[in-house]
């Protein structure tokens, strides 16, 4: 577990997202489990310019770095992503995300 990390810093592995997921570009994505806190995990997760598909788990996380947006598929709402958000996810939405500059954000889930 690590309990400090300068989260802009953590390497990544990025690998390409599945084709079933890919709706346009070719984007990249990876992830960092960071350690836990009871039974909930938090860590890092960065994807480069594209857009992709998927289904979430119960999330919140802040945005570190990059802009895209995260469309809830269900409910069509668009939010926008920047330096400094907030949001929370659900277990079981689909959501697509569309990423313009690469995005990190540090996940709690």
């Amino acid at each position: 577990m690590i309990d400090h990390a300068a989260a802009l810093e953590v390497a990544l592995v990025l690998v390409p997202v599945p084709p079933e997921q890919v709706i346009e570009g070719s984007p990249l994505t990876g992830s960092q489990v960071l350690g836990t806190l009871g039974d909930r995990s938090y860590g890092v997760w960065e994807m480069s310019p594209g857009t992709m598909s998927d289904v979430e788990t119960d999330e919140v996380f802040i945005v570190l770095a990059g802009e895209g947006t995260v469309q809830l598929v269900d409910d069509g709402v668009v939010i926008p992503l920047s330096s400094g958000s907030v949001v929370a996810l659900s277990n079981g939405m689909r959501t697509i995300w569309t990423v313009s500059q690469t995005f990190r954000k540090v996940w709690f889930a």
